[in-house]
Parts: structure tokens; C-alpha cells; sequence
């Protein structure tokens, strides 16, 4: 994964911050400081970055709201 990657899920975990457990919370912080280092991360650290990003950055599914905004 490229440096770019990692700070795209960095970005996007540091919204749900104050949902995650105690540990989890820790986890992004070390993430977010070898981050601030410019470390790229090895393949576990960045495997444990995208099960947090995947446990917490839900997609709504917006078909749904097509009956909304359909065209008559």
C-alpha cells in the first residue's frame, strides 16, 4: 500500500474516534503518530488499518433514497 492509502484511512477513522473501544482508540493513535514520522507501514499494521476502516466507515447505500428524486 502506498503512503497515500494509509493517510486516506488515517483521515477517515480519526471521525469515528470516539466511537471505538479504549484499545482501538490507542491502535489510531500509534498509527497516527508513526504516521507523523512518514513510516509506511508494514503489511500487519496496514491489515489492522483496513479491519478498523472496514469495522467502522460504513457505505450507506443510496438506492434507497431513489424514490426520492425520481423524474416524472
Amino acid at each position: 500500500m502506498s503512503f497515500r492509502d494509509q493517510q486516506k484511512y488515517l483521515e477517515t477513522l480519526q471521525r469515528h474516534e470516539r466511537k471505538m473501544d479504549p484499545k482501538e482508540r490507542e491502535e489510531l493513535k500509534m498509527f497516527i503518530k508513526r504516521h507523523k514520522d512518514e513510516e509506511e507501514f508494514d503489511t500487519l499494521s496496514m491489515q489492522r488499518l483496513k479491519e478498523l476502516h472496514d469495522k467502522y466507515n460504513i457505505t450507506v447505500d443510496r438506492s434507497k433514497y431513489d424514490s426520492f428524486f425520481k423524474k416524472s
